[in-house]
């Protein structure tokens, strides 16, 4: 299977809900790289790259997030794998 780099911008009540811990763990337990950070404009990004179908895995986690989030959407964008990344963090 090809590696491939996916962008996701997770709209809703996202931030200040263990977030991005959540999403760094579930991440690193598919094998994933990358990072998520906190949006200025409340949002949470996630650019993340590996395996195809782990990553769907992390999407379909992204539409649910941790117990105390509220999704709304998420918007999803495929991209070229760079191979830049060398593990998952969490960014400011």
């Amino acid at each position: 299977m090809a590696l491939k780099q996916v962008q996701l911008v997770v709209r809703g009540r996202v931030q200040g809900v263990f977030f991005q811990a959540s999403a760094q763990r579930e991440a690193r337990r598919l094998g994933l790289t990358g990072f998520v950070a906190n949006r200025a404009d409340g949002n949470i990004e996630l650019t993340v790259e590996g395996e195809e179908e782990p990553m769907r895995e992390l999407i379909a986690w992204a539409h649910r997030g941790p117990s105390p989030a509220r999704v709304e959407t998420v918007d999803v964008r495929w991209r070229s794998y760079t191979g830049k990344f060398h593990d998952f963090r969490t960014t400011e």
